[in-house]
């Protein structure tokens, strides 16, 4: 029994290997950054998440890990603990309303150039064989402040596994328990929004309060 539930382990474990290596070396469709460059937004507002997901808690964990990627991009970050609280004073305490709203009009309420919109899809943490396996889903959205286009977008999902540390099918079922018990979603969720923004690569050239402006798209 030992030796089927190891042997099934094994299997698996080659099997998740094989999906990230092919993921890995998939080459992503190149962006069609016109509309952002025209737009030249200066200033983004983050607004608050959907969530997709059974947990009642991840919207605002997740959201308190975005203003630092994007910032970092070039681009002053209205903060989003003050931009939640006015947005429920003028009731929209509701994130689907938020974004179910005129992004021109959003937009208008703070003076912003574009609106970042994020959809948790996935954040879950699930019992396979003898392993647990925590995973994170997004859906980025940047529409322009003025004309609602969107400006890019970019999908993101992240995963790990609970690891035995060499404890043998015993020590794997602990590990399992205990990922399961407390899983640690904040790593994968900070390093979906960092992957996801980064440039060159999915995430959008850098901002205006980055020196590499207007420069980065050229080389």
């Amino acid at each position: 029994m030992t030796f089927i539930c190891r042997s099934a382990a094994r299997r698996l474990a080659l099997g998740v290997a094989l999906v990230v290596l092919a993921a890995g070396c998939a080459t992503a469709p190149k962006k069609d950054y016109a509309k952002l460059v025209a737009a030249q937004p200066r200033s983004i507002l983050v607004v608050p998440v959907v969530n997709n997901s059974v947990d009642v808690n991840a919207p605002d964990y997740f959201l308190s890990t975005l203003p630092v990627p994007v910032g970092e991009r070039g681009y002053y970050v209205f903060p989003v603990n003050l931009v939640k609280r006015l947005l429920e004073d003028d009731g929209l305490s509701d994130a689907a309303l938020v974004h179910g709203a005129d992004p021109a009009k959003l937009a208008s309420l703070f003076g912003a150039d574009a609106i970042l919109y994020v959809t948790i899809e996935k954040w879950e943490a699930k019992w396979v064989l003898v392993s647990t396996y925590v995973t994170v889903e997004f859906q980025y959205v940047l529409k322009d402040g003025k004309t609602g286009a969107t400006l890019w977008e970019e999908h993101q999902k992240m995963e790990y596994s609970s690891d035995s540390g060499g404890g043998g099918l015993l020590g794997a079922i602990v590990s399992a328990a205990v990922t399961k018990a407390s899983p640690n979603y904040m790593p994968l969720a900070r390093q979906a929004s960092w992957k996801a923004m980064a440039f060159p690569g999915p995430g959008f050239p850098a901002g205006p309060y980055r020196p590499e402006h207007g420069i980065d798209l050229k080389q």
